[in-house]
């Protein structure tokens, strides 16, 4: 199931948008960390950087072939053999990743499908205990021209309410300014 479009730029434009080590490292990315699960990799705007910062397996999953094509050959140019890509339809099919096997999940700019509970749910259950799950999502502000429209952002509130549902805890909120904002939690 493809989520709502919501306008993805080029990979160019689309990569000016973030400052990805710093985002990774304000949102607790570090070697501290053995492995990552990734929705929606993308470009691999955070896959790469967030490879050379960890100590195991960043797996990186995403409904688009091209998107895991694009991911494997930049990998190969990095020399990292630390990522792990599959292309796969994980709001129908789950991630494929074992229960409680991976220390922290990044949720970055997907949580504007129709199922934001799916995904939430998948990284719980894939969630070791006292993991972290990561979410950035586009600014809700009118005044910000750049993003995908109003009723595709969702807002922070919105996203701690419906984490802290399932059992999320300690929700922590970042400002991630011009375009977006962040968030972690723990299992």
């Amino acid at each position: 199931m493809k989520i709502k479009e919501s306008g993805m730029p080029d990979e160019k434009i689309w990569e000016d948008f973030f400052d990805p080590i710093k985002i990774l490292e304000t949102l607790g990315v570090s070697k501290k960390i053995n492995d990552i699960a990734e929705f929606g990799c993308g470009f691999g705007t955070f896959s790469i950087p967030g490879a050379k910062m960890i100590s195991g397996k960043i797996y990186c999953i995403d409904i688009e072939s091209e998107m895991i094509e694009i991911l494997k050959n930049k990998a190969i140019k990095h020399k990292l053999d630390n990522i792990e890509t599959e292309q796969r339809d994980f709001i129908i099919d789950g991630s494929g990743l074992d229960t409680e096997s991976v220390d922290y999940v990044m949720l970055f700019n997907i949580l504007h499908g129709e199922e934001p509970k799916k995904l939430l749910e998948e990284s719980w259950r894939i969630l070791k205990p006292n993991g972290t799950i990561g979410i950035i999502h586009w600014n809700y502000d009118p005044i910000i021209k750049r993003g995908p429209p109003m009723e595709l952002r969702i807002k922070p509130q919105q996203c701690i309410e419906l984490a802290q549902s399932l059992g999320f805890v300690n929700p922590k909120k970042y400002d991630l300014k011009p375009y977006h904002y962040g968030l972690t939690l723990k299992k």
